[in-house]
């Protein structure tokens, strides 16, 4: 028996299981929306042809929607246990220099960052993290008044001097950066992630976690300059 042969028994099979059992589709509706059944009126559109259509589209619609929800439910997730692991980081970090150091390693290994700084806006020459504080009346201030006076965190490619200021020899490989103003009763400064990749931080990225994580560092930092007073 040749493959044309099994072809037209099998079809013939399938023909008598359907005649036997009239109420197959009644029991497997899902099947009806991947068949295409030809209709004797030509051209013509059946009703319950258009029908099944705008059905199929209603369908792929959904699916494509609850596909959607999902990757944004993924995404946020990640976000959160991201934003989880910063917390611990900073709460594990008893000095300043250990806050620095914990910041620069979770923002590698779980932001994807290449560059981090942070300028706390404090006199305080004794301090040993040379390049930590800024004072008050430091010029380079005059690059961030945007967003110190917005209080909003920025992305986007920084000014050549914004990079200079915050990167220091580092400035001309940083292609974007997110600027993310700390500023609380107790604390003003900058936080500042960067990167080589210029679509890392786009001008279009949203600013609730950077927000938050701008105040999980800033609070952090709180408690640890009153350890220094």
């Amino acid at each position: 028996m040749n493959d044309r042969q099994q072809e037209q028994l099998s079809e013939q099979q399938i023909a008598d299981y359907l005649q036997q059992h009239p109420g197959f589709f009644k029991n497997h509706l899902e099947l009806l929306e991947q068949m295409l059944i030809p209709h004797p009126s030509g051209n013509a559109i059946s009703l319950i042809a258009k029908q099944l259509d705008l059905f199929r589209a209603r369908h792929q619609e959904q699916e494509n929607q609850l596909t959607a929800l999902i990757d944004i439910a993924r995404e946020n997730d990640a976000a959160f246990k991201r934003m989880h692991e910063l917390t611990l980081a900073m709460l594990e970090a008893s000095t300043l220099q250990d806050a620095i150091a914990n910041l620069d390693e979770v923002l590698a290994e779980s932001f994807l960052t290449d560059f981090v700084a942070v300028k706390i806006i404090k006199r305080n020459s004794d301090s040993p993290l040379n390049n930590l504080f800024v004072d008050p009346g430091d010029k380079g201030l005059v690059y961030f008044s945007s967003e110190l006076s917005s209080h909003q965190p920025k992305c986007g490619r920084p000014t050549l001097a914004q990079a200079q200021f915050l990167f220091g020899d580092a400035a001309a490989e940083v292609r974007s950066c997110a600027i993310i103003p700390m500023l609380f009763t107790q604390l003003d400064g900058l936080l500042a992630i960067g990167s080589r990749d210029e679509g890392r931080f786009h001008y279009s990225m949203g600013s609730v976690f950077l927000t938050q994580m701008g105040e999980i560092v800033g609070t952090r930092l709180i408690s640890l300059l009153q350890n220094l007073e």
